[in-house]
């Protein structure tokens, strides 16, 4: 699904986005979503351990790139707080270069986006750790 510079392009978009956040950011990629894919974000956000951040502030990107379909989950401190056009100008970033197979571009800018949006509201702390690894999961028989 992506090459090796590929993801190094998504890995510090992450890096990035994270230096102006405490919020945690990830991203995994299969290639098929058996079902709805914000149902499958929600289990593979509990299978990244994602909801054990301390301000339950994790972010996770979901691709199923040959179905076509993704999902972006918060955990709830964020959901908490943020609207629907917090997550509907994501969505929408996202969906504008998935319909051209920009997967990478579309990937790099929403997770630029959403760390600037978090960062209004969980902003980046001296005593930060990074909680959660920045590597791409992958899962299924992905393409990697």
């Amino acid at each position: 699904m992506f090459n090796k510079k590929q993801q190094e392009s998504i890995i510090e978009a992450i890096r990035l986005a994270e230096l102006n956040t405490s919020g945690e950011i990830r991203l995994h990629v299969e290639p098929k979503c058996p079902g709805d894919a914000y149902e499958r974000g929600l289990q593979v956000f509990a299978e990244l351990k994602m909801h054990e951040t301390v301000q339950k502030n994790g972010v996770l990107f979901y691709l199923a790139y040959k179905d076509k379909k993704f999902s972006i989950v918060g955990d709830e401190g964020i959901h908490n707080i943020v609207k629907d056009v917090f997550w509907n100008e994501v969505r929408d970033i996202l969906t504008l270069h998935f319909k051209q197979d920009n997967f990478t571009e579309g990937l790099v800018e929403g997770i630029t986006k959403a760390g600037e949006k978090l960062k209004s509201f969980f902003p980046y702390q001296s005593s930060d750790s990074n909680e959660l690894s920045n590597d791409i999961s992958f899962g299924g028989q992905a393409d990697v």
